[in-house]
């Protein structure tokens, strides 16, 4: 679920910019990232 709310965020900013994928390739990496760090965690 993490994924996919960053990819949407990303998205999101990514319309605003002008430039979607490079926006959506960036909210999948942070996601990757969020999901790690909080397995890690646990």
């Amino acid at each position: 679920m993490i994924i996919y709310g960053c990819v949407i965020v990303g998205a999101g900013i990514g319309l605003l910019l002008d430039n979607v994928l490079p926006g959506v390739l960036i909210g999948l990496g942070a996601g990757y990232l969020f999901q790690y760090v909080l397995k890690k965690e646990s």
